[in-house]
């Protein structure tokens, strides 16, 4: 009996959502049953997954909580590139 567990960020992929909307979380767990099933021929009744939101204050990358460090890379990538000198 396997069981997967889906790590996803609560910030929603579709404007005005705070978290996967239902449709999303079906495909989610549609898709992973299959695989398992293609993969390690696992029928469908047999398999559990598991969606886990996260809020985005609850991780972090880079040494930062992610909203912080996401902040940088806006930063970062907004300043001009200097070329290197010849």
């Amino acid at each position: 009996m396997p069981i997967v567990t889906i790590q996803v960020t609560r910030e929603g992929t579709l404007s005005g959502f705070e978290s996967l909307t239902a449709t999303e979380k079906a495909a989610l767990i549609k898709g992973a049953s299959q695989l398992l099933l293609d993969v390690l021929n696992k029928p469908l009744e047999a398999t559990f997954v598991v969606i886990d939101e996260i809020d985005p204050g609850n991780w972090g990358w880079g040494g930062l909580p992610v909203l912080e460090y996401r902040r940088k890379l806006a930063i970062e990538h907004r300043q001009p590139h200097e070329e290197p000198e010849r």
